[in-house]
């Protein structure tokens, strides 16, 4: 039997606020545990939450970044269940009135454009964090409950993608979005970014969809792509052999590689929604709605597609550019200060500025070659060479120097005095006599010997053009 994937994905975002949802301790990540907390985040009796409106209007503005159909009116709801990380036996979330819905995200996929569509955005409160033991014997686990309380944005799609490859790519460009509009940090590796997917299978050609498996708390785009390719597998042996693929929520095993169950899968009536009674209700009027429009900057697929048409650069340029919002405006600031070509700003950004980067591990805002030096080393380039220039930069990296003082202090200007350098072709003629009379017999690779033993003599100086005239020259004069 032959069957095609159905899936659909969670996406928990923590908010870009100084302070957690419903009290005014702070959401900085790496404080020692719970030393971040109060009556309201610990859940104690008799206390009352208020709402953090910047926490709202990061959601509503995600939301309208997100193409979805804003509520005029939203609430805040009680999902009920029992977790040791949830201190009050209770979530606040929305249920009922969810900020946004009807939305969806453009992806590109093979080089081809599909919509998915966006069920949903609201915003809920994080739980507390558990810590397990590494020990095989150890009967505890600690709690920290410095992330319970931090504004959580969920977002969540319709079941609109079939291959890896899509949900690679929505996962990507959600991210993109949301570092976009500045909601989230999506730092992953602080699970300020953390997925769920539900994934299920039908026989290929099939309208109905098989029961859906939910993965929990997957902290990375990698543990959502082997979890989609193992499920497949999982599932699919199930139904090869007649066996019922139960709609259950299971957790992903990271040293053994495979799903293992958690429990069976929730409906809502089995969290027992009801009305949060704490808290009032939000009216969002289209006033609140069109300013909050104003401030949502040019998205990545725009920015993309503009880059293209505006720079004449190629669409994967492009897209590498746009993947990070910094390093896009990295390279609009180094076309703005260069006369030089967009397309030669985009190579060394991409060959060069990202190697170091991802070897250094660092954002580019931080990255010591300011688009003000790059510039400056390509407007030298043609007085030192493409090879010397390669060299002044990573100079300009570990030092921060500028490139004409380490020019002028390396004495690294580009020999282009014809006497100076017949000289020194001369001696390299007499000492390779077999590549001379190469090239007198026609094979070309043999000049490109010659200047190359030129320039280790000259140690990258002399002008590589000036050097292909005189060897020409000369080579061509001893032939006759």
């Amino acid at each position: 039997m032959k069957y095609e994937v159905v899936m659909g994905l969670e996406t928990h975002a923590e908010l870009n606020t100084d302070s957690k949802l419903f009290c005014g301790c702070s959401t900085k990540f790496g404080s020692e545990p719970n030393t971040q907390t109060c009556p309201i985040c610990l859940g104690l009796p008799g206390v009352l939450p208020v709402m953090n409106k910047k926490a709202f209007e990061l959601s509503l503005k995600a939301a309208l970044a997100l193409n979805c159909e804003i509520s005029k009116f939203a609430n805040f709801d009680r999902k009920s269940y029992y977790y040791p990380d949830l201190p009050k036996n209770y979530q606040i979330s929305q249920n009922y009135f969810n900020i946004g819905t009807n939305g969806y995200v453009d992806i590109v996929v093979k080089g081809e454009d599909k919509r998915i569509g966006i069920h949903n955005v609201h915003l809920e409160e994080e739980a507390g964090k558990l810590i397990h033991p590494e020990t095989s014997d150890a009967n505890y686990s600690l709690i920290d409950f410095n992330r319970a309380g931090v504004p959580l944005l969920e977002i969540v799609t319709e079941p609109d993608m079939r291959s890896v490859e899509e949900m690679e790519s929505y996962m990507q460009t959600l991210r993109n979005i949301l570092l976009y509009v500045g909601v989230s940090d999506c730092k992953m590796q602080e699970g300020s970014l953390r997925f769920e997917a539900s994934i299920s299978l039908k026989e290929e050609g099939s309208k109905v969809f098989g029961n859906r498996v939910e993965i929990k708390n997957l902290n990375s785009m990698k543990a959502v792509l082997k979890v989609i390719a193992y499920e497949i597998s999982r599932q699919s042996d199930l139904l090869d052999e007649n066996k019922e693929v139960l709609m259950e929520t299971r957790l992903w095993d990271e040293v053994d590689s495979v799903s293992r169950r958690m429990r069976t899968k929730e409906e809502a009536h089995d969290y027992r929604y009801f009305l949060e009674p704490d808290l009032v209700p939000v009216w969002i009027d289209q006033k609140w709605i069109d300013e909050t429009k104003t401030t949502i900057p040019e998205l990545p697929v725009n920015k993309r597609q503009r880059f293209v048409n505006e720079y004449h650069i190629s669409d994967y340029d492009a897209g590498v550019l746009t993947e990070d919002k910094s390093l896009a405006d990295y390279f609009e600031e180094c076309v703005k200060l260069s006369q030089n070509s967009p397309k030669e700003l985009s190579n060394w950004i991409i060959n060069d500025i990202l190697r170091e980067l991802n070897e250094r591990k660092m954002n580019v805002q931080d990255f010591i070659v300011s688009p003000e030096m790059l510039v400056e080393l390509i407007k030298i380039k043609p007085t030192i060479g493409s090879s010397i220039a390669k060299d002044v930069f990573i100079e300009m990296v570990n030092t921060g120097k500028s490139a004409p003082s380490i020019v002028n202090e390396k004495n690294l200007t580009q020999m282009d005095d014809v006497s100076e350098l017949n000289e020194i072709v001369a001696k390299v003629i007499k000492e390779n006599p077999k590549a001379a009379e190469d090239y007198g017999q026609g094979k070309k690779n043999a000049l490109t010997f010659l200047i190359g033993q030129t320039m280790k003599v000259t140690k990258g100086k002399a002008n590589p053009k000036i050097l292909a005239e005189i060897f020409k020259e000369r080579l061509s004069a001893s032939s006759k």
